[in-house]
């Protein structure tokens, strides 16, 4: 009998990668907060999950070719869209708009999610381990 990944694991294979590339769309935002003119971002979790599942269609930028030497390609965007977040807080006047606290926030609770996920899985794969050795338990 063949194991599928999707059933074994659900959701959470997906999940991590989504929540991977949020972290690091945080800690741009926490990098940069002095920064002027920078704009904090932020992904949509859920559109970006629903493409990670396959469920809405990736967009496929096609690269200009200018020469004929040029090599044909293209590029899938995944992990979602990168938007801007609305401030909370009034302009300093420097155009900035990260508030280090609700990226601090942000990215641990980020963090805890992703922590989540990855003790799911982990406690998946002991259980398959266990099943394919032949352990009850």
């Amino acid at each position: 009998m063949a194991i599928s990944f999707d059933q074994a694991f659900g959701v959470h294979q997906y999940t991590m990668g989504v929540r991977n590339t949020r972290s690091e769309v945080l800690a741009s935002n926490i990098a940069n907060s002095d920064t002027p003119g920078y704009k904090a971002k932020d992904i949509d979790f859920s559109s970006a999950l629903q493409q990670a599942l396959g469920k809405t269609s990736e967009r496929v930028i096609r690269l200009a070719r200018t020469d004929d030497m040029h090599m044909k390609g293209s590029a899938s965007i995944g992990g979602g869209d990168i938007l801007y977040r609305v401030p909370e807080q009034p302009d300093t006047g420097d155009g900035n708009t990260v508030d280090v606290q609700t990226e601090r926030m942000e990215f641990l609770d980020n963090a805890m999610r992703y922590q989540a996920s990855l003790e799911f899985l982990n406690q998946r794969i002991q259980l398959l381990n266990r099943a394919i050795r032949g352990e009850q338990g």
